[in-house]
């Protein structure tokens, strides 16, 4: 298996002279597309009715317990990144941590799949969609080997029903205490009709 990981690794990994624009654009999926989750996140909370809400409650759980997940995981399985064996080329700086699963895919799936499974079919899908290249990025980067994103992938779809069942428990609570605290905030802009009550 290693060896199949090792090879598809070196495939998808930057060449000797990559081109600039493909790195600056790969480094912008790898690294910072990752702060869109919270960003979309927070504008649909303010936007949105209580049926989104309620499944942005519910993805941000997902998104949680799937990290947990890959920090029980790289407990008892520690991987190391490329560039720690070493092999290909690595273009980014990163930690010299455990690379299985990656943590960035898992988080952005596990949010995409949830949406999914609460039937925001549109957004789930664009989202799903979306970690594709950043699966890429990471790996023509040199920070993750494809496996990593295969984990990423399984550890996201378990998430999911392990973010419902906790739902079925926490989640009305959560969110009217998220609720109360959104109104508190916020009663000026929504009173001036800004933001969803």
């Amino acid at each position: 298996m290693d060896a199949f990981n090792n090879t598809l690794f070196l495939w998808i990994n930057a060449p000797a002279h990559p081109s600039a624009w493909v790195v600056s654009m790969a480094t912008i999926f790898a690294n910072d597309l990752i702060w869109a989750i919270p960003c979309l996140m927070i504008i649909l909370w303010l936007r949105a009715g209580n049926r989104m809400r309620r499944a942005l409650i519910a993805a941000a759980v997902a998104g949680v317990i799937g990290l947990l997940i890959n920090q029980c995981i790289g407990f008892f399985y520690w991987h190391p990144r490329p560039f720690m064996i070493p092999i290909g080329r690595t273009l980014i700086p990163h930690a010299p941590d455990s690379s299985f699963p990656s943590d960035h895919l898992t988080l952005w799936w596990a949010v995409a799949f949830s949406l999914l499974s609460q039937r925001h079919h549109r957004l789930g899908l664009a989202l799903s969609l979306i970690g594709v290249p950043i699966a890429w990025a990471r790996i023509y980067l040199g920070v993750h080997f494809p496996l990593d994103m295969v984990g990423a992938a399984a550890v996201a779809i378990l998430s999911v029903p392990l973010a419902r069942h906790t739902a079925r428990r926490h989640l009305t609570p959560v969110y009217l205490l998220a609720l109360k605290i959104h109104r508190r905030l916020f009663a000026p802009l929504i009173a001036s009709g800004w933001i969803h009550r």
